[in-house]
């Protein structure tokens, strides 16, 4: 017995000695979310259901709440239909607002505000009110953004509405989206025509001046359902476009048919396929998953022909969301978050709003650096037919802010697989929200601008919610 316990007390020496020389257990990655303020821009903002949206918070707005110069800015429409904006310095400064001289003219939730930046002159670009119609166009003085503080906050800092770009006629649009470019070039990516018959443009802001760029999707072409009906006509929905690190220009979609007779019931949606497509001079030139060059913008367009630009197959049966998210690592390899009803439940869908409120799931669809894509089901249901938006921490972690304001997240050390519920709501949010990824990039906080939910068309408040994540 007394040799034993010599040997044990042997053995824990020796173990004791080289356990300080083994590496340390990697510490196990976290994800989390907690609310560290909520402030409300307008007790009494414009409030009504279209298209199971509402006009402050579409996901498509690219962007209606961003940052630049250690202020942000956000924009919505007031109770009596006006067009606002507001800033605030840092996360804790009173929010200041200005009121343009333009009401909303439809009830259409597609009308939204977007804004964007012009870092050569520092202006804020207003576009909005537009579904299939000119643009309402507003742009600030020079130096509003690049030295917010050397410029007071009123309506005198921003010019007449117009229904072009300084001159430049879009036509009738719908969509505008701005993002810069790695040169300090501001672009503005919109669609022409109508849904299921339409096509996407680019123009470009440079020296002061508007050019348009040209189309860069087609409408035309054949696809055949598995019905056997053949499409001439469809529009590319774009999830987003995304100037990532590198200065690669990263467009995914889906595309929508012009017809209901694709469709196994005329009750479900046209939408069909995940694709991809990238641009490594500015949007110019396009080039499929692999990296051949597939179209040119103001040439020959991306169609639904083009090859290599599905990415993820999926047929018109299964009520697939247009316009969800994207975004971009920090490894500059894109990401997407789509959502439909899985063929586990149905194979044809022929009520799009119940069953996808009922069965529709959300997916994470990801690009490795070979250029392979790898798709995994989230396990929280969304619970509804709105979009969910996706945003990277600085880690590469990934969250998804589903309807409602929940917030599901996963670690990239996982291979973002560990997915889980980081935040349940008690927002009161109608639906979908629109957040600003750029103030995530710089110190690590998400901003979430929701409205929260009426009936009919009473005005509800419309907050913007700040999360620490970790």
């Amino acid at each position: 017995m007394a040799t034993k316990r010599a040997l044990s007390r042997m053995l824990g020496v020796l173990v004791a000695a080289v356990l300080p020389l083994l590496p340390a257990a990697p510490a196990e990655a976290a994800v989390s979310a907690v609310k560290i303020s909520d402030t409300q821009l307008d007790a009494r903002a414009l409030y009504f259901v279209s298209y199971d949206g509402l006009v402050n918070n579409d996901s498509f707005q690219q962007s209606g709440i961003f940052g630049y110069a250690g202020y942000q800015y956000a924009a919505w429409y007031t109770a009596d239909r006006s067009a606002v904006l507001a800033r605030r310095a840092g996360a804790a400064g009173a929010w200041q607002t200005v009121v343009l001289p333009h009401k909303l003219t439809v009830d259409d939730s597609h009308n939204v505000i977007s804004m964007g930046v012009s870092p050569e002159d520092g202006r804020l670009h207003v576009a909005m009110d537009t579904h299939g119609n000119q643009v309402y166009y507003v742009q600030s003085v020079a130096g509003l953004l690049s030295a917010p503080a050397s410029h007071a906050w009123t309506s005198s800092a921003f010019g007449a509405v117009q229904r072009t770009l300084n001159g430049v006629d879009l036509g009738a649009i719908t969509y505008p989206q701005f993002v810069v470019t790695p040169e300090r070039k501001l672009q503005l990516g919109y669609r022409t025509g109508a849904s299921g018959n339409g096509t996407n443009e680019l123009a470009e802001y440079s020296a002061g001046s508007w050019r348009k760029l040209g189309k860069w999707s087609s409408a035309t072409g054949s696809w055949t359902s598995g019905n056997g009906v053949t499409s001439t006509t469809r529009n590319m929905y774009l999830h987003g476009i995304t100037y990532g690190p590198g200065g690669r220009l990263h467009a995914a979609f889906t595309w929508r048919e012009g017809g209901s007779g694709v469709l196994c019931n005329s009750g479900g949606l046209a939408n069909h396929d995940t694709g991809y497509v990238y641009s490594d001079d500015r949007g110019r030139t396009w080039r499929n998953n692999a990296g051949t060059a597939v179209a040119t913008t103001g040439g020959t367009p991306v169609a639904v022909s083009s090859p290599g630009t599905v990415v993820d197959p999926l047929g018109v049966d299964h009520a697939l969301m247009n316009q969800e998210s994207q975004a971009v690592d920090s490894a500059g390899q894109p990401h997407v978050v789509i959502s439909y009803v899985p063929g586990r439940f149905t194979q044809c869908v022929t009520n799009y709003s119940a069953q996808r409120k009922q069965y529709g799931r959300t997916f994470f669809l990801s690009r490795a650096v070979d250029g392979t894509w790898t798709k995994r089901e989230v396990p929280v249901a969304p619970e509804s037919t709105q979009r969910t938006k996706l945003v990277f921490d600085r880690g590469d972690n990934a969250y998804l802010v589903m309807p409602y304001g929940r917030i599901v997240a996963a670690t990239k050390t996982s291979g973002w697989t560990d997915w889980k519920t980081v935040y349940s709501p008690d927002l009161q949010a109608f639906g979908e929200v629109d957040v600003d990824d750029s103030r995530l990039a710089t110190d690590g906080v998400l901003s979430v601008m929701y409205q929260q939910v009426s009936t009919g068309t009473t005005p509800s408040p419309i907050r913007v919610a700040d999360f620490r994540l970790g």
